[in-house]
C-alpha cells in the first residue's frame, strides 16, 4: 500500500466511533482488498475489549481482507450485533460468498451469540446466501432476533436456501431447549416471487415468534401472499406487516384479511401498491373494524380501490384511537368520492394531517406543482387525473370510464408505467421523434423520466429498454450531440455531480441505474464514457447506498466492458 493510501486510511480510521460495546467503521469508504489494507481495522478490533457490535457498513471488503478480519473476530465471543450492510460495493459477485464464509466461520469459532445480523444492500444473489448458510444453522444464530437482508437480489433460489437454513436453525436450537425466537425479518426488493415467499412462509410458520415482517417489492402474487397469510396467523405477536408493491389481487387480499382477524398486536399494515382492489379492501376493512385496536398505520394506496370500498375502509377506522395515518392515495374515487372521504375523516379529526416537514416540502414544490397542473388542464384532464391517477371512475355509480388517451407530453409530465404502456407499441419511436437530441439537457431529463417507471415486470421493463434504445441511439448517432455534456447533465440530475445552478436531484436512482445497466451494453453507447460513469457511481453517496443492488449490477457491467 502506498504511503499516501496509508495516510488516507489513517484519517478515515480516526473517525471510527467507539462506545457502548460498539466499534463503528460506518460510511468511511474504506477499500480493504488485502491483509495489509485491513491492518488498522484488525488492530482496533483486537484491542477492543467487550466488543458487542461491529459496524462495517459503507465500506468495501475483499476476500483476503475478510480472512484477516475474520481471524481477529475469532476471539470476540461477546459479539452480538453485526451491522454488515453495503460492505461489498464494486466487488464481483463471486468474491462475496468466500468473504461471508470466512466471517461466519470466525463467529462460530468465537462462540458468539448473535442477536442481530444485517447484510442488507449487498448484491450477492442466491450464491451469497450460501455464504452465510452455515452461520445461520450454527449455535451462533440460535439467539438471533433480527435478520435483515434487504435489497440483496436473493431471487427464488436464495429464498429457498434461506428458508431451509432458518428451519434447520429452529430444529437444532429447539433440540437444545432454546428454540430460535426471531422477531424482525427484513427482505425487501429480493425478487423472491411466489416460490421464494412460500418457502419462507413455511419457515415463519415453524418459528412463530415474528413481530415485524418487511418484504416489499418481491414480485409476489396471490399464491405466495396466501402462503404468507397462513404463516402470519401462527405468529400472534406480529406488529408490523410491510408487503408494499407486491400483487395481492382479491384472492390474496381476502386471505390476508382473514389472518388479520386473528392478530391482536398489529400496529402497521403496509399493503400500498398491492392491487388489493375493492373486494380485498372491503375484506381488510372488516378485519380492521372487528379488532386491531392497536393499529397506528394503514396503507392501501394505489390499489385500484373504487369509491364505495374506499369509504368502507375509512368508516372501519372510526374507533381506532391509536391510528395516526390512513393512506388511500392513488385509488379510483372520483372528485365526489374524495369529498366524501374527506368528510368522513374530518368527523374522526384525521383529515389533512401533515407533518411540518411535509408542509415545508410542499411549499418548496408549490410552484412546480402549479405548473404541472396547468399543463394537464390545458390538455383537458387536470383535476380528474390528479384525483384518480390509475383510472377515472364516474362519481355517481363507480362504473369505470375509459381512461383518456395518453400522448408523449402527458407521459413525460407525469411518468408512470401504465402511461408508458398505454402509449402503445410505437412508444419508443414516438418519444425519440419528439425529443430534440441536439439539446443534451432535454435528452438527459427525458431519459430520467423514462427510467423512473422501470420495474422488473417484463412488459414495463421491455418498454423502458426499447424506449431508451430508440432515444439514445438517435442521440449518440447524431453529429450534433455532445456526449460529454450529456453525461455531465445526467450525473448532475442524479445528484452525483454538483452544479452551479440549483437543480433538484431525482428522488430515486434505482430506475436510472437499472436502465444504464442495459444502456451501456448496447452498441450505440460510447465506451469512452464508461470510466467516467464508473468513477461517479463508485463514489460514496447516500442515494446510491439505498440502491446497492442496482449500483452493483451497473459497476459489474462497466467493469466487464
Amino acid at each position: 500500500m502506498a504511503s499516501e493510501d496509508i495516510t488516507k486510511l489513517a484519517e478515515s480510521l480516526a473517525k471510527t466511533k467507539v462506545g457502548g460495546g460498539q466499534l463503528s467503521f460506518k460510511g468511511q469508504s474504506l477499500k480493504l482488498n488485502t491483509a495489509e489494507d485491513a491492518e488498522e481495522v484488525i488492530k482496533q478490533i483486537e484491542e477492543f475489549d467487550g466488543l458487542e457490535a461491529l459496524r462495517l457498513e459503507g465500506n468495501t471488503v475483499g476476500v483476503e481482507a475478510a480472512k484477516v478480519i475474520a481471524k481477529a473476530l475469532e476471539k470476540k465471543s461477546e459479539l452480538k450485533r453485526c451491522h454488515w450492510s453495503d460492505m461489498f460495493t464494486g466487488r464481483l459477485r463471486s468474491e462475496i460468498p468466500p468473504a461471508l464464509i470466512s466471517l461466519g466461520d470466525a463467529l462460530i469459532t468465537a462462540g458468539a451469540q448473535l442477536v442481530e445480523l444485517d447484510l442488507s444492500d449487498n448484491a450477492f444473489g442466491p450464491d451469497g446466501v450460501r455464504g452465510f448458510e452455515a452461520l445461520l444453522k450454527s449455535p451462533t444464530c440460535y439467539t438471533l432476533q433480527e435478520l435483515k437482508l434487504n435489497n440483496c437480489g436473493m431471487g427464488i433460489g436464495g429464498g429457498k436456501i434461506l428458508a431451509a437454513a432458518l428451519k434447520e436453525c429452529h430444529r437444532k436450537s429447539s433440540a437444545q431447549g432454546k428454540p430460535l425466537a426471531l422477531k424482525i425479518f427484513v427482505a425487501g426488493r429480493n425478487r423472491l416471487e411466489n416460490d421464494g415467499a412460500t418457502a419462507l412462509a413455511e419457515a415463519f410458520g415453524i418459528i412463530g415468534t415474528l413481530e415485524e415482517v418487511h418484504m416489499p417489492q418481491n414480485g409476489i402474487n396471490h399464491p405466495g401472499i396466501t402462503a404468507l397469510a397462513q404463516a402470519f396467523a401462527i405468529n400472534p405477536l406480529l406488529k408490523v406487516i410491510n408487503l408494499n408493491d407486491n400483487t395481492f389481487t382479491e384472492k390474496g387480499a381476502v386471505a390476508m384479511a382473514e389472518t388479520l382477524k386473528a392478530l391482536r398486536q398489529i400496529e402497521v399494515i403496509n399493503f400500498g401498491d398491492c392491487l388489493v382492489r375493492s373486494k380485498g379492501a372491503v375484506a381488510i376493512a372488516d378485519a380492521v373494524k372487528e379488532g386491531l385496536h392497536k393499529l397506528k398505520e394503514l396503507n392501501l394506496s394505489f390499489c385500484e380501490i373504487k369509491r364505495d370500498a374506499a369509504l368502507t375502509v375509512a368508516e372501519a377506522i372510526e374507533d381506532k384511537a391509536e391510528l395516526e395515518r390512513l393512506d388511500l392515495n392513488g385509488n379510483c374515487l372520483g372528485e365526489e368520492g374524495c369529498e366524501q372521504l374527506q368528510e368522513i375523516l374530518e368527523g374522526f379529526n384525521m383529515a389533512s394531517e401533515e407533518d411540518e416537514d411535509e408542509e415545508e416540502e410542499e411549499e418548496e414544490e408549490e410552484e412546480e406543482e402549479e405548473e404541472e397542473q396547468q399543463q394537464l388542464k390545458e390538455r383537458g384532464q387536470g383535476e380528474q387525473e390528479s384525483l384518480t391517477p390509475k383510472k377515472i371512475i364516474d362519481s355517481q355509480d363507480s362504473t369505470p370510464v375509459p381512461s383518456p388517451p395518453v400522448d408523449v407530453a402527458t407521459f413525460l409530465a407525469f411518468p408512470s408505467p401504465e402511461k408508458l404502456l398505454r402509449l402503445g407499441p410505437k412508444c419508443s419511436v414516438l418519444i425519440a421523434q419528439q425529443t430534440d437530441t441536439s439539446d443534451v439537457e432535454k435528452v438527459a431529463t427525458t431519459l430520467l423520466r423514462i427510467s423512473s417507471v422501470f420495474k422488473d415486470e417484463a412488459p414495463v421493463k421491455t418498454a423502458v429498454h426499447e424506449t431508451t434504445d430508440a432515444l439514445m441511439r438517435k442521440a449518440f448517432t447524431s453529429a450534433t450531440f455532445n456526449s460529454d455534456a450529456f453525461i455531465t447533465s445526467l450525473l448532475i440530475h442524479m445528484g452525483l455531480l454538483k452544479s452551479e445552478e440549483k437543480i433538484k436531484a431525482v428522488p430515486s436512482l434505482y430506475g436510472i441505474l437499472m436502465t444504464l445497466n442495459h444502456m451501456v451494453q448496447q452498441d450505440y453507447f460510447p465506451k469512452s464514457l464508461a470510466p467516467v460513469l464508473s468513477a461517479f457511481v463508485t463514489k460514496p453517496n447516500r442515494a446510491l447506498d439505498s440502491c446497492s443492488f442496482a449500483r452493483h449490477m451497473l459497476l459489474q457491467t462497466l467493469h466487464q466492458l
